[in-house]
């Protein structure tokens, strides 16, 4: 039996290093994918719930939405104006290197026509995890609708879920070019990995906070309207 020469070897174990690099960096990817499943929705056939999430994102130097936040925000509106959601919960960072996100968002949904009544803003949603884990337990979300575009959504889903949250993922518009959505695609496949070792953990939003009431009392006002 001849022997395998030493390069060979080596190829051979490089090779096998790199499908076990691609097996760990995949499964995360995989269980989002997998959790998700079911769950994730074009914005015209949207499911209905109480409250529509919007995941924040970075806001252009005048302090309005980025495109792509835009989109998010636009599809949230909808939802709110054809009856699917009735109050929208914006979570993002009131002190990101971009601007105030909530506040943006807040903005620019009333100019979208979204009575300022049915928003409340997280100020503290540092990032998809924390926006899911607050909303559980900071403003007692226990089902939502989480708006965000299609590379971000099965991830954003699949944590909500994990909080013991119903949620459903509507796909946002996206005012993105091919290259950004491409970009930002392979980004939030690597991020897997990290919100795989947050769940497993459970770890603790990066700011706590008290309960707060102000999603309920938007809800009960709406109930009141209503009748």
């Amino acid at each position: 039996m001849r022997l395998v020469r030493p390069r060979r070897r080596v190829l051979l174990l490089l090779a096998a290093l790199a499908v076990a690099a691609l097996l760990l960096v995949s499964t995360p990817w995989a269980w989002t994918v997998a959790a998700a499943h079911g769950h994730v929705h074009d914005e015209a056939d949207a499911p209905t719930a109480a409250v529509a999430i919007v995941l924040g994102t970075e806001v252009t130097v005048d302090g309005t939405p980025s495109p792509r936040l835009a989109g998010r925000l636009e599809t949230a509106a909808e939802l709110v104006r054809s009856g699917r959601a009735r109050v929208v919960l914006v979570s993002g960072d009131s002190h990101g290197g971009s601007g105030d996100e909530p506040a943006a968002m807040a903005s620019y949904l009333t100019k979208l026509g979204v009575d300022a009544q049915r928003i409340v803003t997280d100020p503290y949603g540092l990032d998809t995890y924390d926006t899911c884990i607050r909303a559980r337990d900071v403003y007692g979300v226990t089902r939502a609708l989480v708006v965000t575009q299609s590379y971000h959504v099965r991830r954003a889903v699949t944590l909500c879920r994990h909080m013991g949250i119903d949620a459903d993922g509507v796909i946002s518009r996206c005012h993105c070019p091919t290259k950004l959505l491409v970009e930002k695609s392979v980004r939030d496949y690597f991020a897997s990995g990290k919100a795989v070792l947050d769940a497993v953990r459970n770890r603790p939003p990066a700011i706590s906070s008290p309960k707060d009431t102000s999603l309920q009392q938007a809800l009960a006002a709406q109930k009141s309207a209503t009748k």
